[in-house]
């Protein structure tokens, strides 16, 4: 006697199901099972997180050999004096001339040998700041006019070339600083095409029930190209710093190269190719156009009901259904029944919208003020925080740096925890807004607890990370999503693009300008830029009040529900 057990395919994978209804599968590894449990769009979706991942950590492991080859185009000239003074006094006993080490060993990479060589190291990091906000507010407006993947092709190839001219200024003993403030601003201006391609492309992917939790894992590949651009950078910093940017370059090119052969911009992509393969042997005509970021659009409904059947016979066609129905025909002498498809067309092509258009669109100001703020904070560490623990936690330059990596690491949960929370409240104005409330004594008590050793600074390290990365990470990748597929737009997906990049872009304003002031404000004492990084703090926050408190008040209080995932 035979017992039926009734499965459903939402409770239990594909796989699972096989094995209980086939017990001699057992055999089959565990790991396969898990494999073949996910449908094509699943993998098709892990494709897509795996390669934007990938593409976006190189964009930051090339940015990162700047601030490594640093301390090799300056170097510390003291003990190479003192070397030359031991010789100088040498010389003096003795009857051959022994010549002066201090003027024929040069020490540094000209021009940064000169006393002035912070202002010019930190003219090619201002440089390509500026480049980068300013271009990307361009970089939007051009992106969703072009095919992603093209463009991001594009972008990175170039950029894989301006990072390996920096580093042919060693081979070719280049010393002019004009040359290397040039290829910086390009770097700048071409390495904005990463940001918003890679943010759409995500977003055309992944819904907005989870998009918070899947974008605040996807969001850690900017801690994990910094670190990977660190070893990289520094494996070659001592011997031959030209290396140092010439393999990060190529490691960007060849994932160039990767992107134009298997990023896939959006699901519909899919379609048509599945269209045409799914009855082999006939002739298939689908009616397809253009739509989001280039793609073709092709809508196909199957409906399969004998009792409404259509004919074909010779020239004419007997159809019992409304025009709307395309038929898919053998071409035939003999009157044959066939299975109609239902063509659905949008009534109009999206177009491309403005940078006012943008704009306009509810909390697109907003939001992207805050990340100006938010940016400001979260940069002024990236650059100070090694030099600040130096002196605080009076630390030698490399545990220093090490220990500021856990900032990173704070980052990379509090990204997570922010989307989490997110998406369940559905209130990502708020989420933001307690993180931001929060960091603001937290980075005071940083300050404080700082000067106290090793171990209090390990854990508020983590802490600060945390509350100053989260919204920040958020705003970037979260929020761009939403407002880029806002309701007001009618389904125009098209402005995704540009939204990401205003917010980004606004952002970057902020990057450039929290270092600059940091830079200035400490020479009256680390108190003043912790002031300032407060102050920055509840700016963002007073201008996301609007924001919170139509959320707070609004009915939408749940989690989003199924109805509002099918408008996505």
């Amino acid at each position: 006697m035979r017992t039926f057990v009734m499965l459903h395919s939402h409770q239990l994978p594909v796989a699972v199901i096989i094995h209980y209804l086939h017990p001699n599968m057992a055999s089959v590894p565990p790991g396969v099972l898990l494999l073949v449990s996910f449908n094509r769009d699943q993998w098709y979706k892990a494709l897509t997180f795996i390669l934007t991942f990938l593409l976006y950590t190189s964009f930051h492991l090339s940015r990162k050999p700047i601030s490594i080859v640093k301390s090799e185009l300056h170097k510390n000239c003291s003990s190479f004096s003192e070397l030359a003074t031991i010789a100088s006094s040498n010389s003096r006993n003795q009857q051959p001339s022994l010549p002066s080490l201090h003027t024929d060993i040069d020490c540094s990479w000209k021009p940064f040998d000169k006393s002035n060589y912070k202002q010019l190291l930190g003219a090619m990091d201002y440089s390509f700041l500026c480049a980068y906000a300013v271009g990307m507010y361009l970089s939007g407006i051009i992106g969703e006019r072009l095919p992603i993947r093209l463009y991001l092709t594009v972008g990175m190839l170039t950029s894989g070339l301006f990072t390996c001219l920096f580093g042919l200024g060693y081979f070719y003993n280049i010393h002019s600083l004009g040359f290397y403030i040039f290829v910086q601003v390009a770097n700048g201006l071409v390495q904005t095409t990463g940001w918003p391609s890679v943010v759409t492309c995500i977003g055309n992917w992944f819904g907005k029930g989870r998009r918070g939790l899947i974008m605040g894992l996807w969001n850690s590949h900017t801690s994990v190209g910094n670190i990977l651009g660190s070893l990289i950078a520094g494996y070659w910093v001592s011997s031959n710093w030209g290396l140092s940017f010439i393999v990060p370059g190529l490691i960007i090119a060849v994932m160039g190269v990767i992107c134009f052969l298997f990023l896939i911009e959006h699901p519909n992509d899919l379609k048509s190719m599945y269209a045409q393969n799914s009855s082999p042997g006939k002739s298939v005509s689908t009616k397809s156009w253009k739509g989001v970021n280039g793609h073709t659009e092709v809508y196909l409904q199957y409906k399969e009901n004998n009792s409404q059947a259509n004919y074909y016979c010779k020239d004419s066609v007997l159809n019992r259904k409304s025009n709307d129905t395309q038929l898919l025909l053998p071409r035939d002498s003999v009157c044959v029944p066939v299975q109609p498809v239902v063509v659905v067309k949008s009534e109009s092509e999206p177009s491309a919208i403005s940078f006012m258009g943008a704009l306009r669109i509810p909390g697109v100001i907003e939001f992207s003020l805050c990340l100006l703020f938010a940016k400001l904070v979260s940069y002024t560490f990236l650059f100070w925080l090694p030099l600040y623990i130096t002196k605080a936690a009076h630390l030698d330059a490399k545990k220093a740096g090490d220990l500021s990596t856990l900032f990173d690491v704070g980052g990379i949960v509090g990204g997570i925890l922010a989307g989490v929370i997110s998406d369940k409240l559905g209130k990502r104005a708020t989420t933001c807004a307690v993180m931001l409330l929060l960091a603001a004594p937290t980075l005071y008590g940083f300050s404080m607890i700082s000067e106290f050793g090793l171990g209090p600074t390990i854990g508020m390290l983590l802490v600060c990370g945390g509350l100053v990365n989260g919204p920040y990470a958020l705003i970037t990748t979260a929020v761009s999503a939403d407002l880029g597929t806002h309701k007001s737009l009618k389904g125009n997906a098209r402005a995704l693009s540009t939204v990401t990049a205003i917010i980004d872009g606004t952002g970057s304003v902020g990057a450039a300008l929290g270092p600059l002031l940091a830079g200035l404000l400490s020479a009256g004492g680390w108190d003043q830029v912790f002031y300032m990084l407060m102050t920055a703090d509840f700016l963002a926050l007073l201008l996301l009040l609007r924001l919170v408190t139509k959320e707070v008040s609004s009915s939408k209080s749940r989690p989003i529900s199924a109805v509002e995932l099918k408008e996505h």
